[in-house]
């Protein structure tokens, strides 16, 4: 029958072609990017799952997941979207196979062909790791092997992005994922990380060398529990000759406890390429469908096989020589006539087969009835599962987060089934950093596998100024403090060390945390603080210009002068005057030198009277010696009008008749 979607063009742009495969969630169509001119695969949801939130959050986080990769071993997704009804994501179109189909057609891989599919897988799953994404459903079905041999990991449908505890939670409340690649602690808690990869992946390894995983049940409960309680086998108790390396590299990636494996996929590569190179292995090309297995090799199959004649000839595709006798690898399963005892009597007469009774034998009727009783339990089981889901089962409750650590937040949200999607940090000044502040949705029901927006303190909002701008000048200061919500000032202040319009200091202190908006002043220098100019007079001038020069003046002498009160030879005057006060620093200081007592003009004073010369000379500073003669008018003076002398000079008046 036609498939109705076939021919539809999604969102104008993917025209759908052809359907290639169908599972149970989605089915991919080669389509036609009408935009590109180029061939794309489109994953559809299936119909009855396109309504259903937890399948859809898987769809798209698919998407999401294998977007964030870029690496030639994992199928890239382009786009993803809706219409016409119809959930959809754009990937990477691979032609070629699956593992699974190879494995179906081959039975099993030799060990150098094995290592050249893993490599590759391997590689992919390491880029996935490091990029904090967990596979989660690594297996056959999901290694696509193209007719080129590359190999490409595809279906991140699974995966989850590492958050958290760095585990990841069940989907939905669902354990979704293929039972035989599970690994114990998915089964056990639900929960996963890079470790589980490495479990499923060594199961693959396992099954490529022997053509079937290592655990099998009639119901995937019986699977599971295998799976937890029980060792995977060594490869070589069902392919005799594997190297006991290979079984030991199996026997470390499958180890029940995840401690004991690889810490992610690209330790196991690494213990892989150490192996290959121990044994000498040469790499060959991917199997794309074509046994490479060589005359001296295991032909790769899974069908039962029996002993036979050692001389057989050793260019048999079927046989190897195994011990110095030809035997086939694999389960041996002996038929009645074949190998099962003599086929002669004693007398070389073949025996009669054994004729079975009429009837089903008893045996079988009790496997029959053993499978009918195990198919209704496991109805019953489905039947009361799927209703507890669509019932109370699908919704549980949004735990109260706030005030808690975390750490420990998440690990509630997840043991209640949900996503904390996305983790946010905001400040607080009431809720210690590393605390959750709040969660939407806060409290109540809600569908599992919901995204919870997880609000994260971090502390206190504080910013600091960097010590090391200080010294600097105020232009770059101010420049660099724009990057931070403060409010700056500038202030000035006087300092001996730094230069003029360098910063000081900061007030609050530079490394002081501050609070959005608060004031900062910048404290700018103007140079050294002003200087008293010392009372140097009455100092000798080098004494006085060398005390000067110590507090950073500069020092001139101007012309002498002559003063009363300061001797000849001594400094008379400062200009600035210490009266003044402080002066800034390195200004230039004047001193004057006293060149002795000042000069005076003496008067004439002759035919004065005693008391009108007397007055006259005293007036010009000089002192008076009169000699009275018979008379009271000045005769002759000593010395004469007009002289010039040193005030406080004694002048001699002679009064006489006149």
């Amino acid at each position: 029958m036609t498939d109705p979607v076939v021919g539809l063009v999604l969102e104008g742009r993917y025209r759908l072609e052809e359907r290639l495969a169908r599972g149970g969630m989605s089915t991919v169509y080669a389509a036609t990017d009408l935009r590109l001119h180029k061939t794309v695969a489109v994953k559809v949801m299936a119909e009855h799952l396109a309504h259903d939130p937890t399948f859809v959050d898987r769809f798209t986080r698919e998407a999401r997941a294998a977007a964030m990769l870029s690496h030639p071993n994992v199928v890239g997704v382009s786009d993803q979207g809706s219409d016409q009804g119809l959930v959809f994501l754009v990937m990477e179109l691979v032609r070629g196979r699956t593992l699974r189909d190879l494995l179906s057609a081959r039975g099993r891989l030799t060990v150098a062909e094995a290592f050249a599919v893993l490599e590759p897988v391997l590689a992919g799953l390491t880029a996935a790791h490091r990029a904090g994404i967990v596979h989660r459903d690594i297996k056959p079905e999901n290694v696509l092997i193209g007719v080129d041999g590359v190999v490409k990991v595809a279906d991140f449908g699974l995966a989850r992005a590492v958050v958290g505890t760095g585990q990841t939670s069940q989907t939905g409340g669902v354990l979704i994922g293929t039972v035989a690649y599970l690994s114990p602690e998915q089964l056990e808690r639900g929960r996963a990380d890079a470790r589980s990869d490495i479990y499923a992946a060594g199961i693959v390894l396992f099954e490529m060398l022997t053509g079937h995983p290592p655990f099998g049940g009639d119901t995937p409960l019986a699977v599971a529990y295998q799976h937890v309680h029980h060792d995977v086998p060594a490869p070589s108790t069902e392919v005799p000759g594997l190297p006991w390396q290979v079984d030991e590299l199996v026997a470390r990636t499958t180890r029940r406890d995840p401690a004991g494996r690889p810490i992610d996929a690209g330790g196991f590569l690494a213990e892989m390429n150490d192996l290959r190179k121990d044994l000498g292995i040469d790499p060959v090309p991917v199997p794309t469908g074509h046994s490479s297995a060589g005359p001296d090799t295991l032909r790769p199959t899974n069908r039962p096989t029996r002993p036979r004649p050692s001389d057989r000839h050793p260019s048999d595709p079927g046989t190897a020589v195994v011990g110095g006798r030809s035997a086939r690898g694999g389960r041996t399963s002996m038929l009645p006539g074949m190998g099962a005892g003599p086929t002669t009597d004693v007398h070389g007469r073949r025996p009669q087969p054994a004729r079975p009774r009429p009837g089903v034998p008893d045996h079988i009727r009790r496997r029959r009835a053993r499978l009918v009783v195990a198919v209704i339990a496991l109805m019953a089981i489905t039947v009361g599962a799927v209703g507890w889901w669509l019932g109370m089962g699908r919704w549980t409750d949004v735990p109260a987060l706030a005030g808690k650590q975390q750490d420990a937040a998440i690990d509630l949200l997840q043991g209640a089934g949900l996503d904390p999607d996305p983790v946010v940090a905001e400040w607080s000044e009431t809720v210690p950093e590393d605390e959750v502040i709040s969660t939407d949705p806060s409290s109540g029901e809600v569908i599992r596998g919901t995204d919870v927006r997880v609000v994260v303190s971090k502390g206190p909002e504080r910013y600091e100024v960097a010590p090391d701008l200080v010294g600097k000048p105020v232009e770059e200061v101010e420049a660099a403090l724009e990057n931070l919500p403060v409010q700056v000032t500038r202030a000035e202040d006087y300092d001996d060390d730094l230069p003029p319009g360098a910063v000081i200091r900061f007030d609050p202190a530079a490394g002081t945390p501050l609070k959005r908006d608060q004031v900062v002043t910048v404290v700018v220098s103007q140079g050294r603080a002003p200087v008293a100019v010392p009372d140097v007079t009455g100092q000798q001038p080098d004494q006085a210009t060398a005390n000067l020069q110590a507090l950073g003046f500069t020092v001139e002498r101007i012309e002498d002068g002559r003063s009363d009160t300061v001797d000849k030879g001594e400094v008379m005057a400062v200009d600035p005057a210490p009266s003044a006060g402080p002066v800034r620093f390195g200004s230039v200081v004047r001193i004057q030198v006293s060149a002795g007592i000042p000069l005076v003009t003496v008067p004439d004073v002759r035919g004065k009277t005693g008391d009108e010369a007397t007055q006259i000379l005293e007036a010009a500073g000089l002192r008076v010696e009169a000699t009275r003669f018979f008379g009271n008018s000045v005769l002759r003076q000593s010395p004469a009008g007009g002289e010039t002398v040193e005030r406080g000079t004694p002048v001699t008046i002679l009064l006489s008749f006149g």
